[in-house]
């Protein structure tokens, strides 16, 4: 049990420091409304994994993606959801996107939109179906149990991961901030991350 945790750990530090759409983002969230900010976004972000470690562990994931119709419908509104946000950033002022003047999201929207990106994304559910099993210790044993097991160990050492990237982005924030050109970089940067997401979906 413990060598299989140990390399699962590893392995899920490996996957949660490699450049993605999650992290990409925490990372524009905390540039641009401080580390407080990005780490609410990973806690919206870790706290999906619950439904789909639940999923996983009761079989629901396996049917649901057995199923081509339900499928690309929980694609079709997990793409939506991505260019509507998109839409949303592209119709923002990118001169004050970082300068704290704006209206900025509450940690409680932020969670929520973490949330929402998390269990929208049919491909976290695939990567879940995917990833866990490899690591299941006692294949006659409770996988249940084991499933849920490393749910958890992938929730915490991702979180620990992706809230040291919110915490660094926080802490160098106001050197970008000096920049005229970040605004811009970030508006778009994220706009690039919830397109990019959306289309991945489909890939």
């Amino acid at each position: 049990m413990l060598e299989a945790l140990i390399s699962f750990s590893l392995a899920t530090i490996v996957l949660a420091f490699s450049p993605g759409p999650d992290n990409i983002y925490v990372l524009t969230q905390s540039i641009s409304n401080g580390s407080k900010a990005g780490i609410a976004t990973v806690a919206g972000l870790i706290s999906g994994c619950i439904v789909h470690t639940t999923l996983l562990a009761f079989g629901v994931s396996a049917l649901i993606t057995a199923s081509p119709q339900l499928f690309f419908i929980i694609k079709l509104i997990g793409a939506a959801y991505l260019l509507y946000l998109a839409f949303k950033i592209y119709k923002s002022d990118a001169s004050i996107a970082i300068d704290g003047t704006q209206e900025k999201k509450s940690y409680i929207e932020l969670f929520k939109i973490g949330v929402v990106m998390n269990l929208l994304n049919p491909k976290v559910m695939l990567f879940f179906l995917a990833f866990f099993p490899a690591f299941i210790w006692n294949p006659d044993g409770n996988t249940t149990l084991q499933f849920f097991i490393l749910g958890g160990t992938f929730m915490l050492v991702s979180f620990l991961v992706f809230s040291s990237i919110a915490i660094l982005a926080g802490k160098i924030s106001k050197y970008l901030r000096q920049s005229n050109t970040i605004g811009v970089v970030l508006k778009w940067l994220q706009i690039i991350v919830f397109v990019g997401i959306a289309i991945f979906i489909f890939i």
